[in-house]
């Protein structure tokens, strides 16, 4: 079963976010708001494929484990974008409000962003053995975390004040994605089925993308 539904499952995501991506570009027509969440979904889509695309290799011929190394470069390379991905959804929450003076502000996005990328080179992380460190996997996440519930925060107060329902609801996304991903981290390496908490993450990040490209077929809708 896991041999037919993973697969399926991964090509799904990664075909609809990178076209979503790309259309929300390619119609944007100058707009920052639906560049930077286009840009949020190509890099989002373009990021895990390091990580799902030997995934799925592996799961059809000799296993995750006897694959283990690729596995790891491709998280590696995920655990960098998706970095990047969360500073991105922090732009596309200014420009939506319009935020211009939070210099300090953006020096705690950035700081936080540039240590979790820092924390993920360190070797210890041990991405291309067999058992990764456990120990670096909770480090590297502790930015990660502190980052993904600042910008959960400013979705979410921002959205209120604004009646704003959409960015209500990305912070809810961005509180899931959290959610099914802590797990992953703590407990997957002794309960593999614990891993199975990556769909839901991942469907929580299609809802993150879908709702950037249904404002953009509503603006559309408005200027017709």
């Amino acid at each position: 079963m896991q041999k037919i539904f993973e697969p399926f499952f991964h090509a799904a995501y990664l075909i609809t976010v990178i076209t979503l991506g790309i259309q929300m570009i390619r119609l944007s027509y100058g707009r920052r708001y639906f560049r930077l969440f286009g840009a949020m979904a190509i890099i989002l889509g373009t990021g895990d494929s390091f990580h799902l695309i030997p995934r799925v290799y592996a799961l059809l011929t000799s296993g995750l484990a006897a694959n283990y190394a690729i596995l790891g470069a491709g998280k590696f390379i995920t655990s960098i974008t998706m970095t990047i991905f969360y500073v991105i959804l922090y732009e596309v929450w200014k420009e939506r409000f319009q935020i211009k003076s939070v210099k300090d502000l953006n020096l705690l996005i950035y700081v936080l962003a540039a240590v979790r990328i820092l924390l993920c080179l360190l070797p210890g992380n041990g991405w291309l053995t067999s058992e990764p460190s456990l120990y670096y996997g909770i480090l590297r996440n502790i930015p990660f975390a502190i980052l993904g519930a600042i910008i959960m925060y400013l979705l979410n107060s921002s959205g209120k004040r604004g009646s704003d329902k959409d960015f209500v609801n990305l912070s809810y996304g961005v509180f899931f994605s959290f959610l099914f991903y802590v797990p992953v981290v703590l407990f997957a390496g002794t309960a593999p089925l614990v891993g199975m908490l990556m769909i839901p993450k991942t469907l929580a990040y299609v809802y993150i993308v879908f709702t950037g490209y249904s404002a953009l077929g509503q603006y559309h809708l408005e200027k017709a």
